[in-house]
């Protein structure tokens, strides 16, 4: 299948410096995006360092015999040594971390791996589904049955993360293949997006703009209109074999 793709990050209306960061691989064989947390030098330093770290992983490991599910655990592994070490040599840096969510498409795979709440999802017709899963307080409670969908929208909790890049105790990441079928649609996103966009509304965007680059902007601007309270990063990929540029 064909591969459309873009990627748009914004700071938002209320943050004076953008902490999240992405990449997209000039081949459309990887896509990453991360969302720092630390102070301004700090969250913007993690995401950095985990987009490089994780682009260039993958890049030096392509080709070689190692399985893709194990290269893009090892990527993230070695984004997180690479936070660690400079908190280390930076003090002033130390409670940096990001959150991060990368898809890959080897060996007539699709793969994806995430940390913390940056999500996936994909769109298939009308139906938006979340791929990943949040690592955060919340995301637990829901699914313990402690908190309903609309209590965890609000809950003073929510942007509490279970899980991050940038912390001793990672010492394994969700990493998963999921299928694709043509005309699927592929989103990657910071939680600047989910705050204030519905899936409902998503949904609606990918489905209605075509172009991936006026649809990126399109939810941009949605998020923006809702209060752009925090820093918003979407990466789009569609499968098509029809002209989606």
């Amino acid at each position: 299948m064909k591969r459309f793709f873009t990627g748009l990050t914004d700071p938002g209306l209320l943050r004076p410096v953008n902490q999240d960061d992405y990449f997209i691989d000039p081949k459309g064989r990887f896509f990453i995006v991360a969302d720092g947390m630390g102070g301004h030098a700090g969250g913007q330093e993690a995401s950095r360092i985990a987009t490089q770290a994780i682009q260039t992983y993958l890049n030096d490991g392509w080709e070689s015999e190692e399985p893709s599910k194990t290269l893009l655990e090892n990527a993230f592994l070695k984004a997180n040594h690479e936070i660690l070490q400079d908190q280390s040599k930076h003090p002033e840096r130390a409670d940096m971390g990001t959150t991060a969510v990368a898809v890959m498409f080897r060996e007539d795979q699709s793969w994806c791996a995430h940390i913390g709440d940056s999500r996936l999802y994909r769109l298939r017709g009308a139906k938006l589904h979340q791929i990943t899963e949040d690592h955060t307080w919340v995301a637990r409670a829901m699914k313990s049955g402690d908190l309903t969908s609309d209590q965890a929208r609000i809950h003073p909790w929510r942007h509490i993360l279970s899980k991050c890049l940038g912390r001793e105790d990672v010492k394994q990441v969700d990493v998963q293949s999921f299928d694709l079928e043509p005309k699927d649609r592929l989103l990657l996103c910071s939680d600047g997006l989910t705050e204030e966009l519905s899936d409902q509304i998503i949904a609606s965007h990918l489905k209605t703009i075509r172009a991936c680059d006026r649809a990126a902007l399109a939810l941009v601007n949605a998020a923006k209109d809702r209060g752009g309270r925090d820093n918003i990063t979407v990466v789009i990929v569609a499968f098509d074999e029809s002209n989606l540029s």
